[in-house]
């Protein structure tokens, strides 16, 4: 059962929606305009050697604003797939185009990583389904094999074709439920590699052991680390934790341990609908230079 409780909470988390999400649009941000550059994406395929066995698919974004003699932002997506289609929930590279345009982003380099497959083939459309097997422990794992994947296969790739930042202020590391609490754990175990953090519904729940992470807060030492989380009071409540509560512990410890955090609490379920709608805001946010004003709404 324990294996299969993954795949539901991700079946779920694309199909749901329950009362609560309906207030939630996306804004001029989330849409195409004329006159606003397109950057490019591009595709790829990757097989693991930190996590043996596994297949990947994985797209990079590169906005038009690139310049290859400046070392360049970076933000990276799990379950990229969810994250790059410009008819979802997130539309991250037309917000991408918009906010970069207007200057209220750094040009950035978005990668979307997608979880890994156990076999010699991937499936030609990427999605949910069939699932990729190694999701739940590539991402509900609270160790630093992730964040080694990252830096020791990923990162050096893209850094191949293009001039990526080492500064570990100018990488943010993003993901929605396993993928969030994945994102807070990358920056958790380096954050002289990655300090900025976005969470949608994150599963910081007893899953595989996340749910220690609100104490862990603040019984250790403050960490570099940035943090935007967002959930909903319709989230998840199952045999490995209630996520609304679980993600008011870790602010609430994120509080306590005075980290640079902010927490968008809705109404919404399980999905990127809530977090899509703010996505704009919360990147405003999340990269800001200054103590600008707050513009992030519920």
């Amino acid at each position: 059962m324990l294996r299969l409780m993954p795949l539901l909470l991700l079946m779920g988390m694309v199909t749901v929606c329950l009362a609560g999400d309906e207030q939630y649009e996306l804004g001029e941000d989330s849409m195409r305009h004329e006159g606003v550059p397109r950057g490019t994406v591009t595709n790829h395929v990757w097989k693991s050697e930190v996590f043996p066995g596994s297949i990947r698919h994985y797209s990079v974004y590169v906005p038009e604003q690139y310049d290859a003699d400046t070392p360049t932002a970076v933000m990276v997506f799990q379950d990229g797939h969810t994250y790059l289609d410009e008819k979802g929930q997130f539309r991250v590279p037309v917000v991408f185009d918009n906010l970069i345009h207007k200057g209220e982003l750094p040009p950035i380099i978005g990668i979307f990583i997608d979880p890994g497959y156990l076999q010699d083939e991937l499936p030609k459309k990427r999605g949910w389904r069939p699932r990729p097997q190694n999701r739940s422990f590539e991402y509900d794992t609270l160790s630093d094999q992730y964040s080694r994947f990252l830096l020791e296969e990923i990162l050096p790739e893209v850094g191949k074709h293009y001039n990526l930042t080492k500064d570990p202020d100018q990488r943010a590391i993003c993901g929605i439920s396993s993928g969030g609490i994945c994102a807070w754990t990358v920056a958790w175990e380096r954050p002289d590699e990655f300090r900025k953090v976005l969470s949608h519904v994150g599963s910081f729940t007893n899953i595989r052991g996340g749910h220690v992470y609100h104490a862990l807060i603040r019984k250790t030492e403050p960490k570099p680390i940035r943090v935007f989380l967002q959930d909903g009071s319709g989230d998840l409540d199952n045999q490995h934790g209630n996520w609304p509560l679980a993600n008011q512990q870790m602010a609430k410890s994120l509080a306590f341990a005075k980290y640079d955090h902010k927490f968008v609490y809705g109404e919404g379920a399980h999905n990127g609908i809530h977090g899509g709608a703010i996505l704009p805001d919360s990147l405003r946010w999340l990269w800001r230079t200054s103590e600008a004003k707050d513009s992030v709404e519920k």
